[in-house]
């Protein structure tokens, strides 16, 4: 299963500031359903495409909807930026997909 949605890129501050598209709630609530076998400390290992790139990573569970990270290097191949809105392809990592690699 695939979701593809429009997200925001927005920059919450912690000890250092990290950057994110959230997920819309209702796709969030399907996810979780869908992804209930993979999920540990909240999180649900996924596979993404933005743009032209394509990596591996973990949503973070926030208010109600899964937040996807961007880190600097995947922000820097595309030139993204916060207020950017991006569409966002994603699908489960499950572990059986992994291994045929």
């Amino acid at each position: 299963m695939e979701w593809v949605f429009e997200g925001e890129i927005v920059e919450w501050r912690g000890p250092a500031p990290y950057f994110f598209v959230p997920m819309p709630e209702s796709d969030s609530a399907e996810l979780k359903d869908e992804a209930r076998s993979l999920i540990y400390w909240g999180q649900i290992p996924v596979h993404v495409v933005i743009g032209e790139t394509r990596f591996r990573t973990a949503l973070y569970p926030r208010a109600g909807r899964y937040m996807v990270p961007l880190k600097a290097a995947i922000r820097a191949a595309d030139g993204l930026e916060v207020g950017d809105v991006v569409t966002v392809s994603l699908r489960p990592a499950w572990p059986e997909e992994d291994a045929r690699r």
